[in-house]
């Protein structure tokens, strides 16, 4: 006597009522757990640890924090569209696996489910979008009133660092200079690397200029790098926090050719009062050397190898350095 409860092929079929509790309690704990991971991910994005940050160094700027925060953002985001992606496919294949010949209900056509495909996607992208835009403009805003001016003048292969009274917009002129020397042996060295001394709590304004091939002024510390182009002036702002006193690296980031892995300088972040009596002593300084240089007679061409006049390529950088160590 035939089984009706037999499927035709002879294997017995999965009984309607535990399917339909499968699907029940999956639906009722899938949700749950979804929000649960996006939830923990959101939590842990407020907190600032080497996990957190996801590669990120630590922050010692406003901007580095902004950009710090579109990153997490742009994780837990990813994060939530993978938990989504990999929880459909392990529905499908624990819970539509093929049971009989009978074929499933199909969806195709199904303009709800294509409405949605269509436009979740474009809703993750659009908010993606609106975040970057937004941070994008408020990183290269300068128009808060700057505590600092540089001018950097990146070089092959060196910095020059020109501190100045005002914006190079604003036809500012230079106060002080440090200029690097790019190491003979192509190496890293700390004694010959240029520094560049800035206070915390600072506002700093930057100018940058190069007189040969593109650069990338890049302090991972703040979160954010920007080109350095021949016949372009670049600039953006930087709002130091409170309490980041110290040492800190910064690099080239664009290749610039065959000895780019020597632009390297360091960056000292120093408290208020201790700065303003370092940039004093630097002015007094500058304005030695130009009363010197003046002494000297017209055939010297110090002043013209320092400051932002000098950024032509015979002007600028370790040339102008080495001219003023064999005058003195």
């Amino acid at each position: 006597m035939e089984n009706p409860r037999a499927s035709p092929l002879g294997r017995q079929s999965v009984s309607p009522t535990r399917q339909k509790n499968r699907r029940s309690t999956l639906r009722r704990w899938a949700p749950r757990g979804a929000a649960l991971a996006v939830l923990g991910l959101a939590a842990t994005g407020c907190a600032s640890n080497d996990l957190t940050r996801l590669g990120m160094p630590e922050p010692i700027t406003e901007q580095a924090e902004r950009v710090i925060s579109l990153w997490q953002g742009s994780w837990v985001a990813a994060f939530a569209v993978g938990i989504l992606v990999w929880g459909l496919f392990i529905w499908t294949i624990l819970f539509h696996r093929k049971r009989s010949e009978q074929l499933p209900p199909q969806v195709r056509y199904n303009m709800p489910i294509e409405a949605l495909y269509t436009v979740l996607p474009i809703v993750v992208i659009s908010v993606l979008f609106f975040f970057t835009a937004r941070d994008q403009a408020y990183l290269l805003d300068t128009e808060e009133p700057a505590d600092v001016h540089v001018e950097v003048v990146a070089f092959q292969w060196a910095w020059q660092f020109n501190y100045m009274d005002d914006t190079k917009e604003n036809g500012g002129e230079v106060l002080f200079s440090e200029v690097g020397i790019p190491n003979p042996d192509g190496t890293a060295n700390r004694d010959t690397q240029t520094t560049l001394t800035l206070p915390e709590g600072a506002v700093v304004h930057f100018d940058l200029h190069s007189p040969d091939v593109i650069h990338s002024f890049w302090i991972p510390a703040f979160g954010f790098k920007m080109d350095v182009v021949p016949g372009r002036d670049n600039a953006f702002q930087a709002n130091l926090n409170e309490g980041t006193a110290g040492d800190y690296v910064g690099r080239c980031a664009e290749l610039c050719g065959v000895d780019h892995t020597r632009m390297l300088f360091n960056v000292e972040v120093l408290p208020q009062d201790e700065y303003d009596a370092w940039a004093a002593e630097q002015e007094a300084d500058a304005e030695e050397a130009a009363a010197a240089a003046e002494d000297t007679g017209p055939d010297t061409d110090l002043a013209e190898g320092t400051g932002a006049d000098g950024t032509d390529a015979e002007g600028t950088g370790a040339e102008a350095t080495e001219s003023e160590e064999n005058d003195e």
